[in-house]
């Protein structure tokens, strides 16, 4: 499971020595307060670590370092209670290998109108403590947050929550092993790219293993362990009686099984979060992995089809930005439009792989052939995905850089049974509407591929690709085509 608490977030103060102690010993007790009080906001998910005021340039510059060596720490989030002359700051932001959020907020909520003196307004100095920061982020062009409003504001826990599970995702990708089962499909472009530049951008590894390797570690999955996990099929999902022990065709159920829990035990001795794998390389293997693959995105592994690393990473960062969310993130295909005027639609699947956690009630387990790969009929789960708001993102290699396209979408409640179709399947309309996502998802070069997400909003995705420093194109509801080409021409001068 995915535990978003272990992570921490520093909550660091900057002041200066020039108030006196007593003032500096209030902003201390201030700033605990604030860093106390997030860190027990419900809708926050990590933990939110108060640390020291700072009022020295080597105060800032030790501080900061820390920070980069901690394992724990996803990020810093900075408040100038008082002012905090910035040149302070210089050194210390020079070596900040974390992402960095500005809280512009002040302790008291409100002015108090009787009361209110120069010592009330020696201390409560955010209003230009904060800018003076702020310029120096800026000059220094350092990407960060910047959440404004009163500490106890919801919209403003809200933004930071949002901000601390991107940093989530981007902490869970520094170091990351993904391993690629064989190469890329063959001929196909999108889902190949710079494995090189994408460990320098992203700080992940992808590394390709030959199918053998996976085969010999299938081949020593002990009997009683195979046995067990049947059980567990056939307690969890609804199968048909020759499916089961003694069934005719128990034997795909057994195989699909075996093939779960030999990758399971490679990934977990590999130390891997995600894998991706093709049917064009299946040497060795009975069938290709079909429940393994959703079982394990369901478990909170990334995975994509067909070579596609990109795509599982993203779908790995996704599940780690949305824990604790209701609803899940998956691997999704766009695989066939409903072009119907006046009721457009997407009909997203997959051959095999859609993630179970998607499901909408209790699944079917069901064996079928697959029609490509060349190999025995595949056991997989047969489910429909429940309507409501959601998004599909996509990372595609642009050449000179990596870009995350977003477009919001509205799945829909199944309104037909699909008898003849033996994967499972989501509905969904593109935002604003069929022609404008569709043109605009193909002008922006987004993938067939995509992490589609029930719990993430654009924000998440924002947040994500500014820490980690990338194009970031979304495509809602306000998306009009001239203008979003447009949109896409200034970043194509951007980037050069």
């Amino acid at each position: 499971m995915i535990n978003l608490k272990n992570l921490e977030v520093w909550f660091i103060t900057g002041t200066q020595d020039l108030y006196g102690e007593e003032t500096l010993k209030q902003v201390a007790k201030h700033a605990q307060q604030v860093a106390a009080s997030l860190d027990a906001a419900a809708a926050i998910h990590v933990s939110i670590v108060y640390k020291p005021i700072v009022k020295t340039p080597q105060e800032i510059f030790d501080t900061l370092q820390q920070a980069n060596q901690s394992k724990n720490c996803i990020g810093v989030m900075t408040w100038m209670h008082t002012f905090s002359p910035a040149k302070m700051w210089i050194r210390g932001l020079n070596i900040l290998q974390k992402p960095l959020l500005h809280l512009h907020t002040q302790f008291n909520r409100d002015i108090p109108w009787a009361t209110i003196d120069m010592d009330f307004m020696n201390l409560n100095q955010s209003a230009h403590g904060d800018r003076e920061f702020g310029f120096m982020v800026t000059r220094m062009r350092k990407d960060r947050k910047v959440v404004v409003g009163h500490w106890q504001d919801e919209e403003a826990i809200k933004e930071i929550d949002t901000w601390t599970r991107a940093a989530a995702g981007w902490h869970d990708w520094q170091g990351a092993r993904f391993v690629r089962f064989g190469d890329n499909m063959r001929y196909v472009a999108v889902t190949d790219g710079d494995k090189v530049e994408a460990e320098l951008k992203f700080g992940f590894e992808v590394n390709t293993y030959g199918i053998g390797d996976l085969v010999a570690v299938i081949d020593s999955i002990p009997e009683a362990a195979i046995q067990e996990l049947i059980t567990e099929y056939e307690a969890t999902y609804t199968m048909t009686a020759d499916l089961l022990r003694g069934g005719e065709r128990h034997d795909s159920v057994y195989q699909a099984a075996k093939i779960e829990l030999g990758l399971k035990k490679f990934l977990e001795d590999g130390n891997f979060k995600g894998f991706s794998d093709t049917f064009e390389d299946l040497h060795g293997m009975v069938q290709l992995p079909g429940i393994a693959a959703q079982r394990l995105m369901a478990a909170g592994y990334g995975f994509a089809g067909e070579g596609d690393w990109k795509t599982a990473a993203l779908v790995r960062a996704c599940k780690v930005m949305g824990a604790g969310l209701p609803g899940t993130s998956a691997f999704m295909e766009d695989y066939t439009y409903h072009f119907d005027p006046a009721n457009a639609m997407v009909l997203g699947s997959h051959m095999l792989e859609v993630d179970a956690a998607l499901a909408n009630g209790k699944a079917r387990l069901e064996v079928h052939p697959l029609g490509i790969g060349g190999k025995a009929d595949p056991a997989r789960l047969i489910f429909n995905v429940a309507g409501g708001h959601a998004l599909n993102a996509s990372i595609v290699d642009m050449g000179n850089r990596f870009r995350l396209l977003v477009n919001e979408v509205e799945a829909l409640e199944p309104e037909h049974e699909l008898p003849n179709l033996p994967v499972a399947q989501v509905l969904w309309k593109p935002l604003p509407d069929m022609k404008t996502g569709c043109a605009a998802w193909i002008y922006a070069g987004g993938a067939h591929h995509t992490a589609y997400s029930q719990n993430l909003s654009p924000a998440h995705l924002l947040d994500f690709a500014n820490i980690a420093g990338i194009e970031y194109v979304n495509i809602g509801a306000d998306t009009r085509i001239n203008q979003f080409r447009n949109e896409l021409h200034w970043n194509e001068t951007f980037y050069k």
